[in-house]
């Protein structure tokens, strides 16, 4: 999933396991995470056995313009620190838990809830995260101000995820021509040719050191289609990724 907002989750039954980069959150029931906007995340959800193999949740997207109303009607003053605050998972005391519960039934006559309703809704969302806990406070505070991602580590996480050159520019807070200006600097070369290289090493690295299937390697290191992956593999590499198997293979019955 692509975050083009701000997300709050909350887990009311089962579990949630969040991957983000190098980062792995696994969200309980009665627990909450918070993560910026600008993100791109992996889920495996987990069914509750004791509450009859359901998994249940609630995703709340916080639009800057939330952010904004709460800081004003709050008259929240610009306390930030320069430290960027660490994203953890949070327990969900029973007030927020109430809250929860309160907004379930809208989902059920969507079209019928009033927008200043909805905003309303938000700002008393905001307003209980805020008294769960400072750090959150913190954080929402931290996610009003635009950030430029480090373009390295944007592309290092996400090269092998199948993912346009667009969404990297988004998830670098970039234009998509600032991103491939900022990239070329960096790296000599642009960003889909050196997408390509990555992928081809990763997948020959793989070829060589483990025993997955050709295919599963071919979707593991982001490509789609099977064919492609085979032709510009052996463009590349000068043979095919069968090829590099059974070398790999004879080398080691030697």
């Amino acid at each position: 999933m692509l975050l083009e907002e701000h997300m709050l989750l909350y887990v009311s039954q089962g579990q949630n396991r969040i991957t983000h980069g190098k980062e792995s959150y696994l969200v309980k029931q009665h627990e909450m995470l918070l993560l910026r906007k600008n993100s791109l995340i992996q889920y495996d959800k987990t069914l509750s056995f004791e509450h009859n193999g359901m998994y249940s949740s609630v995703l709340f997207f916080l639009k800057d313009e939330f952010l904004q109303d709460f800081i004003r009607v709050a008259n929240i003053k610009d306390i930030t620190t320069k430290e960027t605050v660490k994203i953890a998972v949070k327990p969900v005391n029973e007030r927020m838990q109430k809250f929860f519960e309160s907004v379930v039934p809208y989902f059920s006559e969507p079209d019928n809830v009033e927008e200043g309703l909805l905003r309303i809704k938000m700002l008393e969302l905001l307003y209980d995260v805020a008294a769960a806990d400072k750090n959150l406070l913190q954080q929402l505070l931290q996610m009003k101000k635009p950030v430029k991602s480090d373009l390295t580590e944007i592309v290092e996480e996400n090269f092998a995820n199948p993912i346009t050159i667009e969404q990297l520019a988004y998830l670098s807070g970039r234009s998509l021509a600032s991103f491939k200006r900022d990239f070329n600097d960096l790296y000599n070369m642009p960003p889909s040719d050196w997408i390509r290289i990555k992928r081809l090493n990763k997948a020959k690295e793989a070829l060589e050191k483990t025993d997955l299937p050709i295919l599963d390697i071919c979707y593991m290191v982001g490509f789609e289609n099977p064919s492609h992956f085979s032709r510009i593999f052996k463009e590349h590499f000068g043979y095919s990724p069968s090829a590099a198997r059974q070398s790999d293979i004879d080398e080691r019955a030697k």
